[in-house]
């Protein structure tokens, strides 16, 4: 079999090929599939063709203990008066409060933007060298050559997020998602002044009056300027005269308002979980 498999005229065919030629030639030899386990015993069965191969990424691993410690930053495309008309809406988010710290519409997506807001975001907060880490996925903006140099020149430590990973920057991904199923927001934008107009109120909002579920139902700014825990004592004096006055109504005992975070991952490691 394998002297008829290793003959010129077959050397290049398919099993499927060599089979039918020789059907035609008035000759069975063995079953096409008997073929490619000769030929596989023999290591002589490959896909020749070249592959492409990608690289692996290793998923980032981040960890936020502290306001200012890790920011995530994406933009957003928004509906245009007409078909194809899009505005840009770039947005820095404090991984651990989850507060805005900087934010801009504009016509398109550029690098030199996304460099002067993250400037001005870093000397509005403070930001000292060596303090800060920044992720973001891998748009042409946030891997752009200005920014990265910006960064550099900032003492900032910069991530990026696997390539087609949205879970790898999931706290910009749910703020987009929380301003996008607004009652209010609009399903097509007039101009660039009504974006910047509804950034104005919506951010205000996100940061001091929505109460998030993933920090405790604290305000991001409660959690980013160190309010948070006050409240949570408020919170507990509150619901211990509640207890007081009705035990009956609380079965599972004693309520107690839910806690501050304390830590804050982007893909925390396995034994984190």
């Amino acid at each position: 079999m394998l002297e008829v498999l290793h003959e010129p005229r077959f050397v290049d065919l398919s099993p499927a090929e060599i089979y039918a030629t020789l059907l035609d030639e008035g000759h069975y030899l063995c079953s096409e599939r008997t073929m490619y386990r000769v030929l596989a015993v023999h290591q002589e069965v490959r896909e020749r063709r070249d592959q492409c191969r990608h690289p692996r990424y290793a998923a980032p691993e981040l960890l936020a203990t502290r306001p200012n410690q890790l920011w995530s930053w994406d933009i957003t495309k928004l509906l245009g008066p007409t078909k194809w008309s899009y505005f840009y809406l770039y947005v820095l988010l404090d991984v651990f409060s989850r507060y805005v710290v900087g934010w801009m519409a504009a016509h398109r997506e550029l690098a030199r933007l996304a460099e002067r807001l993250i400037a001005e975001s870093c000397e509005r907060q403070g930001i000292e060298r060596g303090q800060l880490n920044v992720h973001a996925d891998r748009g042409a903006a946030m891997t752009s050559k200005p920014v990265a140099l910006l960064l550099a020149d900032l003492g900032i430590t910069k991530t990026h997020s696997r390539p087609h990973v949205s879970n790898d920057n999931p706290y910009s991904e749910s703020q987009f998602k929380t301003m996008k199923y607004r009652p209010d927001f609009p399903e097509r934008f007039g101009s660039l002044e009504h974006v910047r107009r509804f950034g104005g109120d919506f951010f205000p909002w996100y940061n001091t009056e929505h109460h998030h579920v993933g920090l405790g139902l604290f305000t991001p700014h409660d959690v980013h300027y160190g309010l948070a825990e006050a409240k949570r004592k408020r919170r507990a004096e509150v619901l211990a005269a509640a207890f007081a006055r009705h035990p009956e109504r609380f079965a599972q005992g004693r309520p107690v308002p839910k806690a501050v975070p304390t830590a804050v991952w982007i893909n925390p490691p396995a034994n984190q979980l």
